[in-house]
């Protein structure tokens, strides 16, 4: 590998990476809330609405970045706004046709898309001063990364609440729902637990390295 081409490559990979976990857009910068605690009392929502959010950031930041240089500075935040709605509504018509059930089932939080500060947030800071490819790759990064978030919420509210994976039964019949769990308030307990686990993470990783120096 030449000079040339390692330096792309660290950097593809930093900006794929970072969203993943050091920048994790729910377990470190805390945004998109709403769906986060709303569409997360089971596993499928969490899997649908994290793919929905994954298909509008990534094909948004690809759009932004390349009309970065045609979007005039001071309309660029309705520029995004439009770009950024005419995806949540392709997506939209998708689930709608695809899986109505779920479609149904994630109602308004869908269109609400549109008004997830992380979406918007990725165009201003970044795929409106970037290439298509990096815009690509950041994008992909902190979709994955939100959806990997809202699955583990998903998956643990799932497993709790309703004894279930996917709508498959894990217990049988003698296991006690904890119901509280697909309610409002265990989208708040389960998050604020991880973000708990994921803090004490960070805080032991980065006291290990202080060490280590």
């Amino acid at each position: 590998m030449n000079q040339t081409t390692e330096p792309i490559t660290n950097r593809t990979a930093e900006e794929f990476l970072k969203g993943l976990w050091k920048e994790n857009p729910i377990f470190v910068m805390v945004l998109g809330m709403c769906p986060t605690l709303a569409v997360t009392n089971t596993a499928i929502n969490s899997l649908a609405m994290g793919l929905a959010t994954l298909f509008v950031l990534v094909f948004s930041s690809v759009l932004v970045s390349a009309l970065r240089k045609l979007i005039p500075g001071q309309v660029r935040i309705t520029a995004y706004i439009i770009i950024i709605a005419t995806m949540v509504t392709v997506i939209d018509f998708l689930l709608a046709a695809i899986v109505p059930t779920i479609h149904k089932e994630l109602g308004a939080f869908i269109p609400l898309i549109v008004v997830n500060c992380l979406i918007l947030g990725r165009q201003e800071a970044f795929a409106g001063k970037n290439t298509v490819w990096l815009s690509f790759v950041d994008a992909l990064g902190m979709s994955i990364g939100f959806l990997f978030a809202l699955m583990c919420i998903g998956v643990i509210r799932e497993v709790l609440g309703s004894g279930s994976l996917f709508n498959i039964s894990l217990f049988g019949s003698t296991f006690e729902p904890w119901v509280v769990m697909i309610l409002p308030p265990g989208g708040f307990f389960t998050l604020g637990f991880l973000l708990l686990f994921f803090n004490w993470r960070k805080q032991k990783r980065d006291l290990r390295m202080t060490n280590d120096e």
